[in-house]
């Protein structure tokens, strides 16, 4: 028996069975499921989207805005390499940017000058920075004025943070021991690098030596001020620690003393012992016959340290002249280093009154007067073997026996003439000098060990005509 089936289902697949209705045969299982009905829309749905301008605006702002960031970032790379890229400076080099100078002037200095190659990035370079710093609310960035030292190939970059950091050249301003105070003003004067006026000279001893690390432009009074400072600030450090037996009694006397220890010999492991016969001296009343002080007596601040005494000048009486008057002298002859300073307030342990110089620098000391001649005549016999040295190496003398005499006469060797015979002096008649000035070589002398106290009385004790002292040559020039 067959199953009937109507033919509009046949022909209409509309009438397809559905998913997850039941089948009413098995033809009807064998026949394909029909798909779901489309869901209806609404009419507001079915409506077309109306355009909305804000929208579109913003999506052109932020895309707008999206292409600028990538641009600009383009650009600083860009930028930054640039500025960041070696400059053409083949090596170090010192420039100098004055003062009142503005960024254009710097930048065409520097183009100038070989450290840069493009003004205009330079410029660009700086307003960088410039903004880079407030962005970062850094210290504002400003080109500063001074010496600086750029260093080879540097970069745009480079270059504007060595101006804007203030990072100058620095200079060393020496001022050795032993100047006094007016050769210490005239040292500052000639500085070039310095600038500004010094009020007055200050006084004598006053002044500590030292070594200042400055820059161009810095005032000279300032350094000045500085050295009286150090001064004051190594009395209160050393005069405390002093040695309480010392026959000085202020920090007055001491400087005095310290300037002429400064001045009588500059080997640090003598000045102890140089301070020691001078303080033995004062002890004992003996005048301290000190060369130094001859010379600053007669010519003060503007003293030419070196020069050789004339036994003239020892006779002179003056301010100063320790073999003259009594004691110390009124102020100090030179301005002290420290090491001199702290040699007089802690002296050696000695006995020691005399010293003289030992010709390799140094001294030899004695406690007696004897001691002290025979180092003397020593070192007379030293300085004139050294002499002779000088002379044969000035004048190239060579000895040639005579052919009718046989004694050794001196020749020297003259241009275009050979060897020519240089006559004794007694032949030299009116040529010859009649006198050399004598040098002071001998430290601290005294013509006889016991010396009479002081007087009392008003008048300084006059010293005897024929008076000759143990250190001074017999030929001196006198006046």
């Amino acid at each position: 028996m067959s199953i009937r089936q109507p033919a509009s289902r046949d022909l209409d697949p509309s009438f397809s069975r559905t998913a997850g209705s039941m089948a009413r045969s098995p033809s009807e299982r064998l026949e394909p499921t029909r798909a779901p009905a489309r869901p209806r829309r609404s009419r507001r749905e079915r409506e077309p989207r109306k355009s909305r301008p804000l929208l579109r605006f913003l999506n052109a702002v932020l895309t707008l805005v999206l292409l600028l960031m990538v641009a600009i970032g383009g650009t600083a790379y860009v930028f930054d390499g640039q500025i960041e890229a070696p400059g053409p400076l083949e090596r170090n080099k010192v420039v100098v940017i004055p003062r009142g100078e503005g960024t254009q002037e710097i930048a065409a200095r520097l183009e100038r000058e070989g450290i840069i190659a493009d003004r205009r990035l330079f410029v660009a370079g700086y307003l960088w920075a410039k903004f880079a710093a407030w962005m970062d609310s850094d210290k504002a960035v400003q080109l500063k004025a001074g010496d600086f030292e750029m260093r080879q190939h540097a970069s745009i970059k480079q270059v504007v943070e060595v101006l804007s950091e203030g990072r100058t050249v620095t200079y060393k301003v020496t001022i050795p021991e032993g100047l006094t105070s007016q050769q210490i003003v005239d040292r500052l004067k000639a500085d070039q690098n310095l600038t500004g006026e010094i009020t007055a000279v200050p006084p004598e001893g006053s002044l500590l030596p030292e070594t200042f690390v400055v820059q161009r432009g810095s005032e000279r009074q300032v350094i000045i001020d500085n050295m009286t400072a150090y001064s004051k600030r190594l009395m209160e450090r050393v005069w405390a620690q002093r040695k309480k037996d010392l026959p000085i009694k202020s920090w007055e006397e001491a400087v005095i003393l310290a300037s002429i220890v400064e001045k009588e010999t500059g080997r640090n492991d003598e000045r102890e012992r140089v301070a020691a016969v001078f303080h033995n001296r004062l002890r004992q009343n003996m005048r301290l016959q000190s060369d130094p002080t001859i010379l600053y007596g007669l010519q003060g601040g503007k003293v030419a340290w070196g020069r050789p005494i004339l036994r003239s000048e020892i006779g002179q009486k003056t301010t100063h002249n320790t073999y003259q008057i009594d004691g110390l002298p009124p102020t100090a002859i030179c301005n002290p280093g420290r090491q001199a300073i702290e040699a007089v307030l802690n002296p050696a342990d000695s006995k020691e009154l005399y010293f003289v110089a030992d010709g390799s620098g140094g001294h030899v000391f004695s406690e007696t007067l004897k001691d002290h001649n025979a180092s003397v005549s020593k070192w007379r016999a030293t300085e004139k073997e050294i002499k002779a040295e000088k002379e044969k190496a000035k004048t190239g003398a060579v000895p040639i026996p005579s052919s009718d005499t046989g004694q050794t006469l001196p020749y020297t060797n003259a241009p275009g003439k050979g060897l020519i015979r240089v006559p004794p002096a007694k032949e030299q008649g009116a040529s010859q000098p009649e006198k050399a000035p004598a040098k002071a070589v001998d430290k601290a002398p005294e013509k006889k060990e016991a010396v009479p106290a002081k007087s009392t009385s008003n008048a300084a004790p006059k010293p005897k005509e024929k008076e000759v002292l143990p250190w001074a040559t017999q030929d001196a020039t006198k006046k």
